[in-house]
């Protein structure tokens, strides 16, 4: 990198390799600060990307996930810059799976660029793909507003790419959180908009749906309960599957009747008169 009076302009290629092995070095050695300060140098002689990687990986194994993840970042910002957007994508993806555990929410956001940058390349299969990770994510932590608005996202893509059949299960996570939200309009709303998706009104998602609605509607949990309990609902993803298991009607629904009113009920008035009368003959003579 020096000058002088034969060499007038630093040779920074020549400079980025041997930081580059300096790297190395440092992180066989275990000594990842020197490293991460190696990398660094190799980025800065490049002025590209090309350093990135074993710069990312070395901060990988030293548990710095939010520093490596800012890394992939401004590596994304790059590809995008130099004209490869799939490259930003999955470097987007690459980084929200790194960070999924640690920042739920910083990966929600990761997947989101991820999916408009391949939403833009009209890549619509790869967005959907991030968009159902960011969705599942946004459930996982109870953000149910976004999570509405997610799914609703999703739901207009596979509706363009007509992929009807999965928009019945969307719908089927959409009204689900939204009762969680405690939003039966916006729930019924969801299924009415729905009709207009070829095949949905007559299907076996419709139909449950609009049961669940109605034992939801009427605060009859067993009714809710038996539907959230279908195949078409335990073997949704294991996130929308819970919201179902757990859905609870307001007010804590209708009490089962007690098996003795059943039996009056079939044994009809005049049986239910004769068992009063016999309650009231046990005590005529008095308690004594």
């Amino acid at each position: 990198l020096k000058t002088g009076l034969l060499k007038w302009k630093p040779d920074y290629d020549s400079a980025a390799t041997e930081y580059g092995k300096a790297a190395v070095a440092f992180k066989n050695a275990k000594q990842f600060d020197q490293a991460r300060e190696a990398c660094l140098r190799e980025a800065e002689a490049h002025e590209n990307n090309k350093a990135i990687i074993p710069l990312t990986i070395a901060l990988q194994e030293m548990q710095r996930l939010p520093e490596a993840v800012q890394l992939i970042e401004k590596a994304s910002m790059m590809y995008l810059e130099n004209g490869t957007p799939d490259t930003a994508a999955i470097a987007l993806e690459r980084a929200g799976k790194l960070i999924e555990n640690v920042s739920p929410e910083k990966a929600v956001q990761l997947y989101q660029q991820a999916a408009s940058v391949f939403e833009n390349e009209e890549r619509l299969r790869q967005a959907l793909e991030m968009l159902g990770k960011a969705s599942r994510l946004l459930v996982r932590g109870r953000r149910l507003d976004e999570a509405a608005l997610s799914l609703q996202k999703e739901k207009s893509i596979y509706k363009e790419i007509e992929n009807y059949p999965t928009c019945y299960k969307k719908t089927i996570a959409q009204v689900l959180v939204h009762l969680h939200r405690n939003d039966y309009v916006a729930a019924e709303r969801c299924v009415r908009e729905s009709y207009s998706i070829p095949g949905f009104n007559g299907s076996e998602d419709c139909a449950a749906l609009e049961q669940l609605l109605e034992g939801y509607d009427q605060q009859d949990q067993d009714q809710v309960s038996e539907v959230c309990n279908l195949p078409l609902f335990k073997y949704m993803d294991n996130d929308y599957a819970k919201l179902g298991l757990t859905l609870v009607v307001p007010g804590g629904g209708i009490k089962k009747k007690s098996p003795n009113a059943a039996q009056d009920k079939t044994r009809g008035p005049a049986a239910v008169g004769s068992h009063a009368e016999e309650e009231e003959d046990e005590y005529s003579g008095g308690l004594c």
